[in-house]
């Protein structure tokens, strides 16, 4: 009677040495410790570092950013102005998207990178933080394009009815800097018209409602046209001439004007570093550590005393915010929106830069949203064949990187207990099976 039941141990350790055996020769595992160590190994350097050097070095990255335009060149020296091109830089001009003859300006795939991790810092609040899974993002960024097209643009319908109505001149319209805190206020309360009623679901049923809120928002601005209903938006003809800093477009604009991209991405550049600040240090605020709290555990949160409801109705707030200030940005620089511009694909595509980046962690979901605007525009001479790879690229990375290129530390350990809990349970199902 001893001898099967001393055997039985003896039997099973080879089986999980066997089991195990494949894991630890794992090519990709190996790669993905290697990662892990050598990340470690630069945050603790970079710890170490005097803070008088690491301000320094921040400092040293930021002046890079505002030089990107002349990426591969000396200043002043980039294309089309080509008073010293033979200067280049090289390897840094072969990271450039105008090197073809069909490639995107430079300076205007920069300020689309600029816009987009604008986009994803704010998604990163609702999704990373708070936890809450909004597909309908791109709802908040038409409601912060169409705030400048409606009130400063002169050929906006309601402009147009407010110089009719007190015999205002036919240029008059409200400033561009006057736009900025009604795009705000407008935002807000989009964030919480949408929060108010839909935050006590969870899940997947929250995704379909705040799907349906993007949609709502493209459809209400299709149909304001004076025959659906009364004439705000002039539907899908859209609304043209919508200012910027310096004004209404025109030939006269030194600085902001339709053709060099470069101010436009340094405004936004300006923008993202504001963003990040204030993004740092509400997250480290009791305001952030409840959004933590929920994300993890709503119900345990509750216990400890923190209030769901509410916190989730301010991430939705600042969320709105945050998009609608690029969606502002967005409409300055082009002059001219429609509805067509802020379609399901384009919110898909915001969701996509988050996941793909690492949801939690700022860094990530900036770099997520510049390799989804940059790569697709650097290998245009693809043609076709680009959004294959594009497709098949972002396939890879959910099966090799669930969590995302840089996922926040919390997340990955978080990711990290789950996967362990698995293992463990796939290892005791197996010594049920064996022992039975």
């Amino acid at each position: 009677m001893t001898t099967p039941e001393t055997s039985t141990p003896v039997e099973s350790a080879p089986r999980h040495a066997a089991a195990e055996a494949p894991a630890e020769g794992n090519v990709l595992r190996r790669l993905n410790q290697q990662r892990r160590n050598a990340q470690a190994a630069i945050r603790q350097r970079w710890e170490a570092l005097p803070k008088w050097q690491r301000v320094i070095a921040v400092l040293a990255f930021i002046v890079f950013l505002y030089y990107l335009p002349w990426l591969g060149y000396l200043p002043g020296g980039a294309p089309p102005r080509n008073p010293v091109a033979n200067l280049q830089i090289p390897p840094f001009h072969l990271i450039r998207t105008d090197l073809g003859s069909g490639g995107s300006p430079w300076a205007a795939v920069l300020f689309t990178c600029a816009l987009y991790v604008m986009v994803a810092i704010g998604l990163n609040v609702v999704i990373g933080l708070a936890g809450l899974l909004d597909l309908g993002y791109i709802g908040f960024f038409a409601v912060g394009a169409y705030s400048v097209a409606i009130f400063g643009s002169v050929d906006s319908p309601v402009v147009q009815a407010l110089q009719e109505r007190f015999g205002l001149s036919q240029d008059w319209a409200i400033g561009w800097a006057l736009c900025i805190p009604i795009a705000i206020v407008l935002t807000s309360v989009s964030g919480v018209i949408l929060g108010w009623p839909t935050l006590r679901l969870r899940g997947d049923y929250l995704a379909i409602v705040t799907l349906g809120f993007g949609e709502i928002i493209r459809i209400a601005a299709r149909n304001l046209n004076g025959q659906s209903g009364p004439n705000v938006t002039n539907g899908p003809r859209g609304i043209s001439a919508i200012p910027g800093p310096e004004g209404p477009p025109s030939p006269d604009n030194q600085i902001f004007g339709l053709t060099d991209a470069k101010p436009w991405y340094w405004l936004a550049l300006t923008l993202v570093i504001l963003m990040v600040l204030g993004v740092r240090r509400l997250e480290h605020s009791r305001v952030g550590r409840s959004w933590l709290a929920i994300r993890e555990d709503e119900d345990a949160a509750a216990v400890m005393g923190v209030h769901g409801f509410k916190f989730k109705l301010w991430a939705f707030a600042i969320g709105a915010v945050l998009g609608g200030t690029s969606g502002f940005l967005f409409a300055s620089r082009y002059a001219y929106i429609d509805p067509n511009q802020f379609d399901l694909q384009l919110s898909i595509l915001f969701v996509a830069m988050v996941v793909i980046g690492g949801s939690g962690n700022m860094v990530g979901v900036s770099i997520g949203a510049i390799l989804l605007v940059y790569l697709p525009e650097r290998f245009r001479d693809l043609d076709e064949w680009r959004m294959l790879y594009f497709g098949l690229a972002m396939v890879l990375i959910m099966i090799l990187r669930p969590q995302g290129l840089i996922p926040s530390r919390r997340r990955a350990r978080e990711l990290a207990d789950r996967a362990e809990e698995v293992r463990g349970g796939r290892h005791r199902a197996e010594e049920a099976t064996i022992n039975a």
